[in-house]
């Protein structure tokens, strides 16, 4: 008699459980009961979004932090400096929804991965990148890249090559390289650079200024969005001083050249031809020249930002080369 006592205890405890889920996601009590765990719960389903916070360990004991979104054939971004992976919200809700499994990750130094005081290069930022595509397992990926992510995207695919990726996107990319030097005299002075890593010492106030000729709000006729220029701040004081000091010397003075000549895959170019941050003339324009499979598009009077300013385009354009 205990024991019968017991398991209608235990059935009615089931059916409130089950009451309970019902009347918390709309599902009919019918649909649920027959679902429902043993120990009273659904199973779990895949979802779009997480607030579960992700993170990959490097060899060197670094915290790589990412988002996994969604489900099918994936697509991985890598930002700009001194952004995170929040910066490609836009593009990856967009993708996600339409049936992508979408991928960012903080590089190191950024965001909310570990603020590194050393291994602040392009060849540990490629590195990191292809231990979190092995640790996920990811193949026949899209891999896309803006700014410095483009310079790491490149030197991902000339040092670890393609076994994982099918294609390659760059926008507002900084290779070949940026530096002005006798081989590259259509390059950026040295000063430019000198003057923004004096800004990254002063850089609360300097990212709010940089965030103007970044999205073009410098220009005439533009109308700045504050809440745009909060969210460059708040990307660019969330990561790491050192790290960022460091990569600019990275996206600067980094050759690509060789890793641009190596890599055979389809490869889309988007760039501004107002990009007051990478000039088209010293990068995409040279850099489609150097890849043996490329497709330049290049956005009338668009600034460095344009996955933000422009993100309907940008987003369009990547659909199209993702279904191609």
């Amino acid at each position: 008699m205990k024991r019968d006592l017991r398991n209608a205890q235990l059935s009615q405890k089931r059916r409130r459980t089950i009451a309970a889920l019902a009347a918390l996601v709309g599902a009919p009590l019918s649909v649920l009961a027959t679902n429902v765990t043993a120990q009273g719960a659904p199973p779990r389903k895949k979802t779009l979004m997480s607030n579960n916070s992700s993170f990959h360990v490097t060899k060197d004991g670094t915290r790589i932090f990412f988002k996994d979104w969604g489900e099918g054939t994936p697509i991985v971004f890598s930002h700009g400096w001194p952004l995170d992976a929040d910066a490609w919200d836009s593009q990856m809700l967009f993708l996600g929804l339409r049936g992508y499994r979408v991928i960012a990750h903080d590089r190191r130094a950024h965001g909310r991965s570990t603020q590194t005081w050393d291994n602040n290069d392009m060849n540990t930022y490629a590195d990191d990148l292809s231990g979190l595509l092995d640790m996920l397992d990811v193949k026949d990926a899209m891999l896309v890249g803006h700014s410095t992510g483009g310079g790491e995207v490149v030197r991902y695919l000339g040092r670890h090559g393609t076994k994982r990726i099918s294609k390659a996107v760059l926008i507002g990319a900084i290779p070949p390289v940026m530096l002005k030097s006798a081989s590259n005299p259509g390059g950026l002075s040295i000063d430019v650079f000198d003057n923004i890593r004096a800004g990254v010492l002063q850089r609360a106030q300097y990212y709010k200024d940089l965030a103007m000729p970044f999205y073009g709000y410098n220009r005439q006729g533009a109308t700045p969005v504050q809440g745009v220029i909060d969210e460059f701040w708040l990307e660019g004081m969330r990561g790491g001083i050192k790290g960022q000091y460091d990569c600019v010397k990275q996206f600067s003075e980094t050759d690509f050249t060789q890793d641009l000549q190596r890599i055979k895959i389809p490869t889309l170019l988007l760039h501004g031809d107002d990009d007051q941050i990478v000039p088209i003339s010293d990068s995409a324009a040279l850099s489609s020249k150097l890849l043996s499979n490329a497709t330049l598009k290049v956005y009338q009077g668009a600034p460095h930002g344009m996955c933000t300013t422009l993100s309907d385009k940008v987003n369009a354009d990547l659909l199209a080369f993702a279904r191609s």
